[in-house]
């Protein structure tokens, strides 16, 4: 049955039925409102009996809009748009600003995009994003530059500072171009592309070589995990990369090309404390990029 053109829409339904869809998760949705998973399943239920519709397709392990969520999802984004903007109109003082630093081994190719999906400026906030390496997001976090800082640090990482919160870890793992060739052997150093130094990921990837008696060579060294993962892309070498930042074209090669294994690290948030949408927007954030072995 299609819904009649008077339904009137519940807007935190709405919120609850875009969140779910961009982060995949009830869980990560629940966590991004400040709600608990059993209200995001409610709001969405209640959504579609009024709809007369189900929006969502769900199994335990997979999340996805069905044909008429999809076909809905747009106008849904359209709404919550319209709804910010009519509740910014109200408001007297400019929308805040939200100072973030993230990390070059975190924000990953993906993240204009997932800024978006996440519609952070219809939260009635203005993020300002800075992509730095971790070893110089530490300080300025702690001398105040950033409201909050997403880092990548090791798991015995003792530079880091106290009361972060640990989005996701992730092994580290060999990205090569699928027609990349290189046999242990031969005398050959495997060609590798890293950040400029001092770079803990490049500091683990050399330490695992040496450790393993496997030559190496530097012949490409990036100013950003974008040029890095451009020139592993090009075939050009080798590059350890978390999985979650490697670029398009490129494929884990550890074992084909018979390569050590590589460290675990975390995806570590550090904030201030925030309130009013600021708060709503970094929730958001740190739902995105929270993954396995968050806490």
């Amino acid at each position: 049955m299609l819904p009649r053109a008077e339904t009137l829409l519940d807007i935190e339904g709405v919120r609850a039925f875009v969140r779910v869809v961009d982060l995949a998760s009830f869980t990560r949705a629940a966590d991004s409102l400040a709600t608990s998973q059993a209200a995001i399943s409610l709001r969405v239920k209640r959504l579609e009996d009024r709809l007369g519709l189900r929006l969502l397709d769900r199994t335990p392990r997979h999340v996805a809009p069905t044909l008429r969520g999809a076909k809905f999802l747009p106008s849904a984004r359209l709404l919550l748009e319209a709804h910010a903007r009519a509740v910014a109109d109200l408001a007297d003082a400019p929308p805040p600003r939200l100072s973030l630093g993230i990390s070059d081994h975190v924000a990953g190719p993906d993240l204009p995009g997932r800024l978006a999906r996440l519609g952070l400026d219809g939260m009635g906030v203005v993020p300002e994003v800075t992509i730095l390496p971790s070893r110089d997001l530490r300080p300025a976090f702690v001398a105040g530059r950033f409201d909050a800082v997403l880092v990548r640090a090791g798991v015995d990482d003792a530079e880091e500072p106290e009361g972060g919160t640990v989005l996701a870890a992730e092994r580290l793992c060999w990205f090569a171009a699928p027609s990349f060739a290189w046999a242990d052997g031969t005398g050959r150093p495997l060609p590798l592309a890293t950040l400029a130094g001092p770079c803990n990921v490049r500091m683990s990837a050399e330490a695992a070589l040496d450790a393993a008696g496997l030559p190496w060579r530097e012949v490409f060294v990036g100013g950003g995990v974008a040029a890095v993962g451009a020139a592993v892309a090009a075939g050009l070498a080798v590059a350890a990369l978390a999985p979650s930042t490697a670029p398009a074209g490129v494929a884990e090669a550890g074992e084909r090309l018979g390569l050590p294994e590589l460290p675990l690290t975390r995806v570590m948030l550090h904030a201030r404390p925030l309130r009013g949408p600021a708060a709503d927007a970094l929730r958001a954030l740190a739902a995105a990029y929270r993954g396995p072995g968050g806490r």
